[in-house]
């Protein structure tokens, strides 16, 4: 049974780990690909000597770890993406990326946190975001700065929406929960530590989330990869989906090699 404490411990080992992460940015690392592997590296074991510390009978799935087929059995599973945006991690003038912690239980996440170190925030359901305020305009989405996909500029043509580039999928999230976005849409496939925590940040703020064929989200799957996601304000959801189905680009894509995806 998830309790106020795991809550707490979802936001305390973001929080923690994103400390960690800064110390790691702040040396003299000689440059970016070495930078990306000592936050991944420190972060992955920071982050599980401390579940295992704290919830010793629970699995982990980690971005990071080996996959262990017993966490299909565990009634609790932590999944967490250690360093979530590698690629702005690297880059010391970037800020838009983060740290994922999220807690399955028994068939659906029931705690996570989202922190975003650089800025000093975390996200998180112990305390949970208050719902973001409609804003009159076009319908904002979240988007990868570097290589915005075809299905979210064909999505925004076709509404007349408007693209706001960022870094990290948990950024991308967070900006809807944050009223910086109104959703974000991915179609090109993720991992489970990729969303599982954005998302339970998202549905405690009162947030809409799902597959972009308007199915439910499901984690501690055999296969970890996920091949969509929706995360938007609650009234915008029906023309987003209708909009969707109307796309061929929106179709399920096959499932890449580990690594191959983009936020």
């Amino acid at each position: 049974m998830t309790t106020g404490n795991d809550h707490a411990i979802a936001a305390d080992l973001a929080t923690s780990a994103g400390e960690l992460l800064l110390q790691v940015r702040s040396r003299q690392v000689p440059d970016a690909a070495a930078r990306k592997a000592a936050g991944d590296a420190e972060s992955h074991r920071f982050l599980l000597d401390r579940l295992r510390e704290l919830c010793p009978g629970d699995a982990v799935l980690s971005e990071e770890g080996a996959d262990d087929a017993a966490r299909l059995s565990a009634d609790r599973v932590w999944i967490v993406d250690p360093l979530d945006g590698t690629r702005e991690f690297s880059e010391l003038d970037r800020s838009d990326w983060a740290v994922h912690v999220a807690l399955w239980e028994r068939g659906d996440l029931t705690a996570g946190a989202v922190a975003i170190p650089a800025e000093g925030l975390t996200l998180s359901t112990e305390v949970r975001p208050p719902r973001p305020e409609a804003v009159d305009g076009p319908i904002r989405l979240a988007v990868s700065r570097s290589r915005p996909p075809a299905l979210v500029q064909d999505l925004a043509a076709g509404l007349g929406g408007e693209l706001v580039p960022m870094g990290s999928a948990g950024v991308k999230a967070m900006a809807v929960v944050r009223g910086q976005a109104d959703a974000y849409v991915h179609g090109g496939g993720q991992y489970e530590w990729d969303s599982a925590a954005p998302v339970a940040v998202a549905r405690a703020a009162g947030l809409n989330t799902s597959r972009l064929d308007g199915s439910p989200l499901r984690y501690n799957q055999p296969d970890p990869w996920l091949p969509d996601l929706l995360v938007c304000r609650p009234e915008v959801a029906d023309r987003l989906l209708a909009a969707l189905a109307e796309l061929p680009s929106a179709a399920a894509p096959s499932r890449p090699n580990h690594g191959g995806v983009h936020a």
